[in-house]
């Protein structure tokens, strides 16, 4: 019983009181406007990975940095700090200075799922997540079920990462006019629904609503 009460102890101390409930809300500055995506957690089947993406949000880790692969209508991948400078040298080999036990799980790779990039089975056959990578499939990608760590899905703003896909990239798969990440926020599921526009009367004003 000591163990699991220490565990649990050290469990909160490094990960926050962060609730199974919570999702993340990710500001994208695109086109020199703010777009939202938000994603929804698979907090059981993949709980360590779920909680380090939780702390580093709210430590601000993920802003400023920007998405540093695009494949149209395919992938789109962010969370390397290197991509943070102007220097594109080094982009996509990033991390927060240490690796992710995996947690390869039965969630595929449909539209929306959202998983950790790791290296190749070549120099990495314990399939270690990075830290800090992430990635979100925009199609059905079954070659890949198995391999990575699913840890979430969008469940809102598939359309702004799909339009990220499609952005003109250079030679390392990286858009070409930056497409940068301007916050994520961990907040409640019941917090992260956006209040409906008022309705509109006859004359065309709006009414109020008491």
């Amino acid at each position: 019983m000591k163990s699991i009460a220490l565990l649990s102890f050290l469990a909160l101390a490094l990960f926050g009181t962060a609730s199974a409930d919570d999702v993340a809300i990710i500001q994208i500055k695109s086109d020199a406007k703010l777009q939202r995506v938000v994603i929804e957690f698979y907090d059981s089947a993949a709980p360590n990975t779920v909680a380090n993406f939780k702390k580093l949000a709210s430590a601000k880790f993920y802003n400023g940095l920007a998405f540093h692969r695009a494949f149209p209508h395919k992938l789109v991948q962010a969370g390397d700090p290197l991509s943070k400078h102007k220097s594109r040298s080094g982009v996509g080999t990033g991390g927060p200075g240490y690796t992710l036990p995996p947690e390869i799980n039965a969630h595929k790779h449909v539209l929306g799922a959202v998983a950790m990039a790791r290296l190749s089975d070549k120099v990495n056959p314990a399939r270690v997540s990075n830290g800090s990578q992430f990635y979100v499939a925009l199609a059905s990608m079954p070659e890949l079920d198995g391999q990575y760590t699913v840890f979430g899905h969008v469940i809102e703003g598939l359309d702004v990462l799909d339009a990220i896909s499609q952005k003109p990239v250079d030679t390392n798969d990286s858009p070409v006019d930056r497409v940068e990440i301007e916050s994520v926020k961990i907040v409640t599921s019941e917090a992260a629904v956006e209040p409906a526009a008022p309705k509109a009367n006859r004359s065309g004003l709006f009414r109020r609503i008491f």
